[in-house]
Formats: C-alpha cells, structure tokens, sequence
C-alpha cells in the first residue's frame, strides 16, 4: 500500500485521474470531528453517537440560519448544520433524511449532546427556545444559584408555625390576646388561602366586612401584618409584598369621660362599702385612683416590684416603668399583709397564687355609685384631668402616666386649653369689678 502509494505520488500531473463531481450536492465544509472522534466523545460522556447514520465527517464548520426554511429542504445533505446566532443549536440530517434538532454544549469539560426532537414534530420556534434555556442553564453550572421559593402553605398549616417560632417573644398577656386575635378574627378569613395568594384587596374586603367592629379589625391587623412579615423572612411570601401595608384602620372617637368632684365622693363612698366584702378589689382601685396606673400594672404588682417611694416595674405596655407614689398611696400598700418578694401585692380572694381580677366587681362598684358609664380605665384619665385642673405641665403628667409618646399625652391638651380659660375668665371678672369699684 505504501508502495502504491509512493508510485501514485511520483507520476507526472498530467496521469492522475480528475476526481469526479457528485451527483449530491457538495456538503458544507469538512467537518469539525470525525466520526472516530464522535466515537470516543459517546464512550467517554456515555451519549449516543450523534453522527450515528450520518456519513462521516459531515459535521460542518460553516453557519447558517436554522429555522423551518432549512428543515424543509428535501435535498438537504447529511450531517449536522449548526445556527449562526445560537451557537450550540442545530439541525441533524441522517442518511435516511431524519432532521432533527440538537443541542451541544460542555458539560464538565466534555462535549455533551442533546437531541430536542424530530423537526417534523418540533416547531423551530420552540426547538430554539428550549435550546437557549439548556445553553444558559449550562452557561450558570457551577455558579451560585439564587435559591428556590418555598412552597407556601395555607394561612392555617402556617399558624402553628409562626405561633411556636414567634410567640414567645410577645409578653404573656399580648400572647393571650394575639392567640384569640388569630384563632376568632383571622384563621375563619384567611384560613384555606396560601400565604402567596393574599392580596390587599382581601384585606380590603375584611375590612370592609368588620364595619361594625372597627375596633377589632384596628386590633387584629397589626397581628396578621406581622404574620406575614415574618412568612417573607421564610420564604413563603415575596420581599416587601405583605398587604397589610397602606391599608387604613378606622378612625375611633376615644372616649373623654372624667370624673367630677362630685363622682368622687359618690364612689369614695361605694368603696367604702364594699371594703368588708372585697378589701383586695378595693384596695386595687384605690391605688389607681391615686396612682393613674393602669390596670393591669397594679393587678399584677408583686411585691418585689414595691420600692417606696416608687413601683418599679419590669415590663408595661411601653416596657419598663416607674410609677410614683404619693402618700395615699403608700397608705394603700402599708395596710396590706406583706408577703414574700415573688407573691402577688393583690392575690385573688381564695387563690393566693393568681392575681386579683377586678372587671366583675367594677360592675357591681359603679352601679352602687350611679357611675354605670365609668371604665375602670376612665380612673386613669380622671387622673390626669385632676393633675391638668393644678396646672401641672403636660409633659410632667405624661412622666407620671408613662406614656412613651409626647402625643399620647397630647389628648389631654383640651383641659389645659379649659383650665386657663377658666383662670381668664376669673381674671376679667376681676378686672371688671375692679373698674367697677373704680368708676
């Protein structure tokens, strides 16, 4: 053979035989492997040959557009035809004439090869679109990838959820509040939606569907605002989606109810009363008659808590507090029986070890008193009315009360506003008589 061709090699130009022209026409230019070469991509990737029925070395190196006008040619010859913009799209022609589309891209430093489908059955349009996401999928291999959401559950599968994660970090009373708030208010709403598919307008709607209850839908909104804060930190809502955000709360007229000097002798008088039958009721409303504390603060006063002159108070609504006390007061709490640090200053009658609950004997004490319109939180508003009527400044009532806001105190500014009318009026009636006296 090498003989052969040696002698092959050493006749003149002249005798050698012209190659002869094909009937088919000339594929694209040679191909950019062989089909050794394909061979041994399919062993060592473990992929079929995708040259397998293709005559060899037919993979060409020159590009063109491949769309439907290609596939469709009849005459079209085998091998694979790769698209000029897409680079790794491509159309497959086998010896039989079977087109179909493929796609190659590196995978681990080898070639790896993908055969979409059939061109018949496959339309370009969606072969190419497949194809861009295997190549851009192949283009992030071995990137950080942003992580998939989680698959959000229903509003009531994830209410145990968020209640053992979060609720210990509410104070035992707002736990119990925020328990009734979801289990009454919310679960009955928005119990089979998925935490996705809550929308501001199905806050809206509640909304306008508690109408007649402003107050509790004011109360319950900001439990299920921060329900679904928390699910965006999970994952199961989007960032910065929860829609609660800009919906407004109705707008509550807050009652202004004071008692008069005479309303507090009538109930000075009721409580006296009642001293033999409930002393620890009893002394519990004297001291927020004289305290302005709320109530709550004083129900559940322990005694470690009492450092006179003062109460020091670990946790209230606003955090921890210090409420002043005045002489009757300290009267108050030195008539009661000392117990040890950690018992209740008002234990309940017949249960030590819970403390004093006061609603239900309020009611009986106001009627005795004909106050049937008084809260027992008016006792705190009373307070600072009283406080107003000695000139005391705002801001020193607000220090007193424990407010964390200036304009929390803020409401009261009207009885200061009728105090000094008052001292205007009593100086223009002096100054009248006066000229009077002077004409």
């Amino acid at each position: 053979m090498a003989q052969r061709e040696h002698t092959l090699r050493g006749k003149p130009q002249y005798m050698r035989k012209k190659p002869q022209k094909s009937a088919t026409p000339e594929p694209l230019k040679s191909a950019q492997f062989t089909s050794t070469e394909c061979c041994t991509v399919a062993q060592n990737g473990g992929l079929p040959d995708p040259f397998e029925g293709c005559s060899p070395a037919r993979e060409t190196d020159e590009r063109a557009p491949v769309d439907g006008n290609l596939a469709r040619r009849v005459n079209l010859a085998p091998g694979i035809y790769w698209d000029q913009k897409l680079t790794g799209f491509g159309l497959r022609v086998r010896d039989s004439g079977h087109k179909s589309w493929i796609v190659k891209y590196p995978e681990r430093g080898k070639p790896k090869w993908v055969t979409l489908g059939a061109a018949g059955a496959i339309e370009p349009a969606v072969a190419r679109e497949s194809a861009t996401t295997l190549l851009a999928n192949a283009a992030l291999d071995g990137l950080p990838r942003k992580r998939a959401a989680r698959a959000a559950p229903t509003f009531k599968d994830y209410a145990p959820e968020f209640w053992t994660d979060y609720a210990h970090h509410w104070k035992p009373s707002t736990a119990a509040s925020n328990r009734s708030i979801i289990r009454r208010r919310l679960l009955p709403v928005f119990g089979d939606l998925g935490l996705d598919q809550i929308t501001p307008a199905d806050i809206v709607r509640w909304r306008d569907g508690m109408a007649d209850e402003g107050g509790a839908f004011n109360r319950s909104l900001p439990v299920l605002a921060v329900m679904l804060t928390y699910a965006e930190q999970l994952g199961y809502r989007r960032k910065g989606s929860n829609p609660c955000k800009g919906v407004s709360r109705f707008k509550r007229k807050l009652p202004d109810r004071y008692l008069s000097p005479a309303e507090y002798r009538r109930l000075a008088r009721t409580l006296e009363e009642f001293e033999a039958e409930q002393p620890t009721v009893v002394a519990a409303l004297r001291l927020l008659m004289f305290t302005g504390a709320r109530s709550g603060e004083i129900a559940r006063l322990k005694w470690s808590y009492v450092q006179p002159p003062r109460l020091m108070l670990p946790e209230s609504k606003t955090g921890p507090k210090i409420v002043y006390l005045n002489s009757p007061a300290m009267e108050v709490l030195d008539a009661l029986p000392r117990g040890e640090l950690d018992d209740w200053v008002l234990p309940m009658r017949g249960a030590p070890h819970r403390p004093v609950e006061l609603d239900m004997v309020w009611i009986r004490i106001r009627r005795r008193a004909a106050l049937p319109d008084v809260r027992i939180h008016d006792l705190r508003h009373s307070f600072a009315s009283v406080a107003i009527q000695d000139n005391i400044p705002l801001h020193v009532i607000g220090k007193l009360l424990g407010h964390a806001l200036p304009e929390t105190t803020a409401r009261y500014a009207h009885l200061a506003d009728e105090v000094i009318a008052d001292a205007a009026d009593r100086i223009c009636g002096g100054l009248a008589a006066a000229l009077e006296l002077a004409a």
